[in-house]
């Protein structure tokens, strides 16, 4: 997929890019898939703002994706690829043999016509099946993968996220993540072969604030710019940090502060995350 850029007819628009909608052949079609979700706006029940910087953004309709993926035995057939407003992949919508229409994750090279399935075993290592890990060969780029089996795909669902299949050690099955940590995950859970497509969407420039309000993001004050009793890094005579290191306005620290309390999960990692 290209990146495109635009005639600088403004100054905003110099840096701006976008990627090519080429490979999207239709809108959403089927209604009984989309659902309309309230933005809350970064806001709580009471109105108040628990995450800042968040705002509601242009409007847009939920697709109800398949992260499942638990329709056994039933071939499906690539009917259209689509845009989703909510993240930053494509989306397949899927026909199966039965009637039934869903939406996947688009993977990286599945395209309008193909066809594919899910199981538990016994598929080809084909681009878009999905099976337990257990039964997919080491070294087998997957994605939507389930922590707990029957809960639907919890990682590597961002566009051109992956994850490997490294060993099998008793009833898990070792993955090395995107952020490149190693863990166990149960056998039993499933995953979809191949990778997410889209995987130029890191390289979008976004080019001027208002496209970045229309994603729901609002700005970001620097807290040097801040009085003292606003913010730490406030107060001071000219540019100044005030010679500590960089904190929220709460005072936790950041810039790879760890901040991850003891889980039970925490026996599953084999090595931590490398970024």
């Amino acid at each position: 997929m290209a990146i495109k850029s635009y005639k600088p007819y403004t100054p905003s628009r110099r840096y701006m890019t976008n990627l090519d909608s080429s490979d999207i052949t239709a809108k959403a079609g089927v209604r009984s898939l989309l659902v309309n979700i309230s933005r809350k706006a970064g806001r709580n029940s009471n109105g108040r703002i628990t995450s800042r910087h968040k705002e509601a953004g242009a409007k847009k309709l939920y697709r109800i994706i398949d992260f499942k993926r638990n329709k056994f035995g039933v071939e499906g057939t690539v009917a259209t690829v689509e845009y989703d407003p909510y993240r930053n992949c494509r989306i397949c919508l899927v026909k199966y043999t039965d009637g039934d229409r869903r939406y996947i994750l688009q993977p990286k090279g599945l395209n309008v016509g193909d066809k594919i399935m899910a199981a538990e075993a016994g598929l080809d290592i084909k681009t878009g099946n999905a099976m337990k890990l257990k039964n997919i060969p080491v070294g087998t780029l997957v994605h939507n993968i389930e922590l707990s089996p029957g809960h639907g795909g919890q990682i590597a669902r961002s566009a051109g996220g992956y994850a490997q299949i490294m060993g099998r050690d008793g009833k898990y099955v070792s993955l090395r993540l995107p952020s490149g940590e190693m863990r166990y995950v149960l056998g039993e859970c499933l995953a979809t072969i191949g990778t997410v497509g889209n995987e130029d969407f890191a390289n979008i420039v976004i080019g001027k604030a208002g496209r970045s309000r229309h994603l729901g993001i609002r700005p970001q004050t620097r807290g040097s710019a801040m009085n003292p009793i606003d913010h730490p890094h406030g107060g001071g005579e000219g540019k100044t940090n005030s010679g500590r290191h960089p904190v929220s306005p709460w005072g936790m620290p950041t810039k790879g502060y760890k901040t991850r309390k003891k889980k039970a999960s925490d026996k599953l990692i084999i090595s931590k995350r490398k970024k």
